[in-house]
């Protein structure tokens, strides 16, 4: 058929197309251990679950006491309890919420609040729990309603009394906050990067496949000769405006909250700034203790950028889809990418794109929500919060592994330059045909009109536009001469479009490198 192919490019994929350690099916790394949602509990999307801790039965014992209990005497109705509960999506936070106690262990012993030797005690046992996530072991009990419960419950069982003076100046509030800003920043580091390996896969095979002539369309028409490195950069420039929007996002997550206590601020005098740096915080922290557990600017702010990345992947994914599809036949998807039909075995079906364009409305209506949830709530911290966990991690997850799914397919897709030249047309160059008389110094609006009498000649005739004779053309103004048939070449056509940004070889060369230069500098 004259397809064409490379071999899969860019960082993270293995020889088949497939991302490195893989196989055709993406599975999206995780920084924490979770099992599936409890059942009745909200069910947050999963590439692949890696081992779960373990949940004890039911026991008669009394129940371990809250950690907001000593003003409540009756007991919670067992609905409430997981209505309330969190533990099943935000455990995923469980090395992030270690990691922020440790720090913050470090500063009331810096602070005189623990001596060195209780701060160590701590430290050391809230290692012991990490590892227990780390290896499925850790035991979920009933009352463990969320992750930094979880943690400090089991920590003051490891190490006695003195667990119960890590919380101390702290609150859930700002916890929360700071453990899913660690999370996210981490998250979008690795986002960030397979962005990255995206556009170098684009900017290579624009590079190779440079020669390339293929139709260009405006509202689904054919316009104008383009290459097929244009049209792959096309993309990629929005692709880099969404790594600039997500390079922006990063400090604003990267801000500390921690310190800042229910609402009030801390009153121990814990150093901020010395957790921020023990927590890699490069933002600073966050200067207002009230609009520090009230924020989530982050969360909608990461949203938007997933939401508008895959709108860009979602229009790149439609037009590969067109351009794989019956009459066009410019693009085959590798079978890695692609399903069959259970009735007709003829058909090859672009699943991977048509998931990524529908995925993409899920992350626009998540984006929406999150922002529905926030609109009516009053400042500080609001339980409503807890619904951003769950839109934040299936957008950080699906756009991830959509990501590298379009890296998979955009590194693996075979072209047919043969199917992509017979897609141009002699009517294509009609605007080649009035700038011809340009050059001649007749004004462009009045070559416009001569143009478009050629063309309703030609379709009188029932003839190319290119099948037009010299005399034919002659008739419609006298300027036209032997060399107009100079026109009819699509090479050259898109030659002559060699100003910065356009469609000639060395236009798309220097785009490309101007891409690349880009990459490098941002160091991703």
């Amino acid at each position: 058929m004259g397809f064409q192919s490379l071999a899969p490019i860019g960082r993270g994929q293995c020889s088949n197309g497939c991302l490195r350690g893989q196989s055709q099916v993406v599975v999206r790394p995780h920084t924490g251990h979770q099992p599936p949602p409890a059942r009745g509990t909200a069910k947050v999307k999963q590439i692949a679950q890696p081992m779960a801790a373990t949940t004890e039965a039911p026991t008669t014992e009394a129940p371990p006491k809250k950690l907001w209990g000593g003003r409540f005497t009756g007991k919670t109705d067992p609905l409430m309890e997981k209505f309330n509960e969190s533990l099943p999506f935000d455990r995923r936070m469980w090395k992030q919420d270690i990691q922020g106690s440790q720090a913050y262990a470090k500063a009331l012993a810096k602070a005189g609040v623990l001596t060195q030797e209780e701060a160590n005690t701590i430290i050391e046992g809230l290692s012991k729990v990490g590892k227990e996530w780390e290896t499925g072991t850790f035991k979920v009990v009933s009352g463990d309603e969320d992750i930094h419960t979880a943690n400090e419950r089991r920590l003051s069982e490891l190490v006695g009394v003195v667990g119960g003076k890590l919380h101390t100046g702290r609150s859930r509030n700002d916890q929360v906050a700071t453990d899913t800003r660690l999370w996210l920043k981490e998250e979008l580091k690795l986002i960030r990067s397979s962005l990255a390996d995206l556009m170098r896969v684009a900017v290579d095979r624009a590079e190779r496949e440079v020669d390339v002539l293929m139709p260009g369309y405006t509202h689904l028409q054919p316009a104008q000769t383009v290459r097929w490195g244009h049209w792959l950069l096309s993309h990629a420039a929005a692709w880099q405006r969404d790594d600039m929007r997500l390079g922006d996002l990063m400090p604003r997550v990267a801000t500390l909250p921690l310190g800042s206590g229910a609402l009030a601020g801390n009153p121990f005098g814990v150093d901020r700034q010395f957790i921020a740096q023990q927590l890699g915080f490069e933002g600073g922290v966050c200067p207002n203790s009230m609009d520090a557990v009230s924020d989530r600017d982050y969360v909608v702010e990461t949203l938007f950028f997933a939401a508008l990345h895959m709108v860009h992947l979602s229009r790149w994914a439609e037009d590969m889809i067109i351009y794989s599809s019956g009459p066009y036949r410019f693009v085959q998807c590798s079978d890695a990418y692609a399903t069959g039909s259970s009735l007709m075995p003829q058909k090859k079906n672009p699943d991977a794109l048509e998931l990524i364009r529908g995925k993409s409305g899920r992350l626009q209506g998540n984006l929406a929500g999150m922002l529905a949830v926030m609109k009516g709530t009053p400042t500080t911290y609001n339980k409503d919060f807890q619904e951003a966990w769950e839109m934040l991690f299936d957008t950080v997850d699906t756009a991830h592994d959509c990501i590298r799914i379009a890296t998979g397919v955009l590194s693996t897709v075979r072209i047919s330059p043969e199917k992509m030249l017979a897609g141009l047309s002699a009517d294509m160059l009609a605007t080649d045909l009035a700038e011809y008389l340009v050059r001649k110094g007749v004004p462009f609006r009045e070559t416009h009109h001569i143009s478009g009498a050629a063309v309703k000649l030609a379709e009188d005739k029932n003839c190319q536009l290119s099948d037009l004779t010299v005399s034919d053309l002659q008739g419609i103004h006298p300027l036209f001469e032997d060399d107009v048939t100079d026109v009819w070449d699509f090479n050259a056509s898109a030659e002559r479009r060699d100003t910065e940004g356009g469609a000639s070889k060395r236009s798309v060369l220097e785009q490309a490198e101007k891409l690349k230069r880009y990459l490098d500098e941002q160091g991703v």
